[in-house]
């Protein structure tokens, strides 16, 4: 390996240790931005999962470590890694990536303006956060999420140029070098940590609640029946985010104290523990009551 790159893989390695240490899960990344380690179950025939369970290295984001004997171990298994990659959604941060891109041909309308556009018709502000600046001119704005709740990844769904990464996703870390050039963190930032989401941003990352149709026409009123069947409807993994939509929307119409009890009942029969679903659904009426007028 020439000498240049043994020096990004060092580089990278002391990034990537470093952003460990604040509780930041990591993996070596090649310079193509993908992970450097290849799954040893590529030649498996497919379906095959396994999320790391087989105890080997090379399944990607569940990779991700904190510790560092760990951490130095994936990069011994890819000498040739340039950048780190950080894991979003995982505690204590869970972190979130709202991705700005700049590039010219990913969209007519640019993503930091299409950013206060919805700041401004959804009545949020960005809080002074971590800036990570892409070699393209790009911007990734760190923030963190509620433990309870699942954030997707989604690309140009809130707006064009707008990506987001959350559960299963993963950010660039700042001092990665790749094909482009070298990842760096926005002056004035470095020194912040990642900051909460805001309320009514967070609203727009979750999925959306479908409208149920009645059976003469037109949408369900404000008896909540479509949004406990939306709750039951939930499969693992989604269970906690579609309660908080539900009880959010519920909240939002005036009906969340009446549905409260249809609501514990629909969080139990999909899995949840009486605990958990009080728990999701007080944090939908704190954030609904904190919405601004």
């Amino acid at each position: 390996m020439a000498t240049t790159d043994r020096q990004a893989t060092t580089l990278a390695l002391a990034h990537a240790l470093s952003a460990a240490e604040r509780g930041l899960a990591v993996i070596p990344l090649a310079r193509t931005k993908l992970p450097a380690l290849r799954s040893p179950h590529r030649a498996a025939p497919a379906p095959f999962t396994c999320h790391g369970e087989c105890g080997r290295f090379g399944h990607g984001v569940h990779d991700a470590s904190t510790d560092p004997a760990r951490v130095r171990a994936l990069f011994a298994a890819a000498p040739w890694a340039t950048g780190y990659g950080i894991a979003c959604g995982l505690p204590p941060h869970h972190l979130i990536g709202v991705d700005l891109d700049t590039k010219p041909d990913a969209s007519e309308t640019d993503s930091s303006t299409a950013l206060r556009e919805l700041a401004l018709r959804h009545l949020f502000t960005i809080p002074p956060t971590v800036v990570v600046l892409t070699p393209s001119g790009g911007r990734h704005l760190w923030l963190t999420g509620p433990p309870d709740l699942v954030v997707p990844n989604s690309a140009g769904r809130l707006a064009p140029g707008i990506d987001v990464r959350g559960a299963g996703g993963y950010l660039v870390g700042p001092g990665s070098r790749t094909r482009h050039g070298t990842y760096t963190t926005a002056p004035g930032t470095a020194h912040l940590t990642p900051a909460p989401c805001p309320p009514a941003l967070l609203r727009l990352l979750l999925p959306a609640t479908p409208a149920v149709r009645r059976a003469g026409g037109g949408t369900t009123g404000g008896d909540g029946r479509g949004l406990v069947q939306f709750v039951l409807a939930a499969h693992r993994g989604q269970r906690n985010t579609r309660l908080f939509w539900a009880a959010c929307r519920a909240y939002e119409n005036g009906i969340g104290a009446t549905l409260l009890t249809s609501l514990l009942d629909a969080a139990r029969a999909v899995g949840l523990t009486e605990r958990e679903a009080r728990a999701t659904i007080a944090s939908a009426a704190r954030m609904t009551a904190r919405r601004p007028a």
